[in-house]
C-alpha cells in the first residue's frame, strides 16, 4: 500500500465535547485528504460501560418530575446516531473516508480471537484503563478486561499504518503493536506495526480545571448553544483574584480554552488585558463564550439540517461499513491462511 492507511475511532458514550474535538475529531477531519482513512464509532466498546451509563441516567432523571429515563438500548442507539451527526456536521466527508459503526464490521471480533491466542494474559493485566475504570466503580467484566484486544483488532483489521490518538491512548497503541508483533512472530508477517499520531493540541481543561471528560461531568459540549452553553462557560472554575488586580493567563483555565479558538494575535491581545488588571474572569468568560459560539455556528446549522434527514446519516455509515468490510475480509483471508485455516466459504 503506497498510501498510508489511517484509522481512528470515537466511543459512543455520550455527547461529544470540545475536548473530543481538539483532541481527535479536528485531526481526523484534517487528515481525510491525506491518506486512506477509516474512522469508526465504537459501539462494541460502549457496551463495556453501558449498564453504568443507564444507571447514571436513571438516577439523574429520578430527580426530575415527569421525566422518563431511556433504556440502555435507546442510549446506545442515540449515542451512535449523535456521534455520526456530529462528525458529518463538523466536516467529515463520507465520500473521502470509510466512516462506519464498529458493530457493522463483525470481522473485528473474529480477528480479536486470533490475536487473543497469541497475546499473553499479563499484557492485558497491565492495562491502566482497566484498572482506572474498576477504581471508578465499573464492573470488571471480561469485556472490559479484553478491551485492548478488541481495540487492537479495530486497528489491525484494516492493517493501518497511522493511528491518530490522544496521549491517554498511548499504552493501548503500544499494546496493539505488541499484539501485531506476537502474531507476526508466530505465523509470519501479516500486520504492519501501526504508529501513533498525536494531536498537537494540549490537554483540554474541563470546567473544573481537570482534563475534560464525560465521566467527570466537566465538559462543554460541541453543539451546546444559548443558555446551556452560557451556563457551562460561566461555570468554569477560577481563582479569587480581585477584579482590579492583574491576572496570570498562563494559569487560567478560561485562557487555556480561549487559545484553542483564537488566532495568536487574538490570544496575545487577551493575555495583555489579563496582565494589565481591571479585566476580570467574568469578562474573559464572555470573550470565550463568543468565540465558542461563533466557531461552531456553521457546523451547528449543518447538524440541524442533517437531523431532518436521518437517512443521510444511515447511508454514510452503511457505505462506510461496506468499504471497511472489503478490506477486513482481505485481512482475515491472510490471517486464516497464516494459521493454517481454509478461507471462509462465500
Amino acid at each position: 500500500m503506497s498510501v498510508k492507511r489511517i484509522l481512528s475511532g470515537v466511543q459512543s458514550s455520550g455527547k461529544l465535547h470540545i475536548g473530543n474535538y481538539f483532541g481527535a475529531i479536528k485531526q481526523h477531519i484534517e487528515r481525510q485528504d491525506h491518506g486512506d482513512c477509516f474512522y469508526f464509532i465504537a459501539d462494541y466498546h460502549a457496551l463495556t460501560t453501558l449498564k453504568e451509563a443507564a444507571e447514571k441516567e436513571a438516577a439523574a432523571v429520578a430527580k426530575t418530575k415527569g421525566a422518563t429515563a431511556r433504556s440502555a438500548l435507546d442510549i446506545l442507539r442515540d449515542n451512535v446516531h449523535a456521534a455520526a451527526l456530529d462528525y458529518l456536521a463538523l466536516g467529515l466527508n463520507p465520500k473521502k473516508v470509510a466512516f462506519y459503526r464498529q458493530s457493522d464490521v463483525p470481522e473485528v471480533n473474529e480477528l480479536a480471537w486470533f490475536l487473543a491466542c497469541t497475546t499473553g494474559h499479563g499484557l492485558l493485566e497491565r492495562a491502566t484503563s482497566f484498572k482506572d475504570k474498576v477504581a471508578k466503580g465499573i464492573a470488571p467484566s471480561a469485556g472490559l478486561f479484553f478491551y485492548p484486544l478488541l481495540m487492537a483488532a479495530d486497528i489491525l483489521i484494516v492493517r493501518s499504518h497511522l493511528v491518530p490518538v490522544g496521549k491517554d491512548q498511548e499504552q493501548h497503541l503500544e499494546m496493539t503493536r505488541d499484539m501485531a508483533r506476537a502474531f507476526n512472530h508466530a505465523y509470519g508477517e501479516v500486520f504492519p506495526e501501526p504508529e501513533a499520531v498525536y494531536s498537537e493540541a494540549p490537554v483540554v481543561p474541563g470546567t473544573d480545571g481537570q482534563k475534560m471528560s464525560k465521566s467527570l461531568g466537566n465538559t462543554i459540549e460541541i453543539f451546546a448553544e444559548g443558555k446551556a452553553l452560557e451556563k457551562a462557560v460561566m461555570g468554569i472554575v477560577t481563582d479569587k483574584t480581585p477584579l482590579e488586580a492583574p491576572l496570570n493567563p498562563d494559569t487560567c483555565n478560561v485562557f487555556a480554552l480561549y487559545k484553542l479558538f483564537a488566532t495568536p494575535a487574538e490570544a496575545e491581545a487577551i493575555a495583555a488585558k489579563y496582565r494589565a488588571g481591571g479585566f476580570g474572569y467574568g469578562a474573559a468568560k464572555k470573550e470565550l463564550l463568543a468565540k465558542i459560539d461563533a466557531y461552531f455556528a456553521p457546523a451547528r446549522e449543518r447538524r440541524k439540517q442533517l437531523e431532518k434527514d436521518p437517512g443521510v446519516v444511515e447511508e454514510a455509515l452503511t457505505t462506510g461499513a461496506q468499504r471497511a468490510r472489503e478490506v477486513a475480509r482481505v485481512t482475515l483471508r491472510l490471517v486464516r491462511q497464516a494459521v493454517g485455516m481454509n478461507a471462509r466459504p462465500v
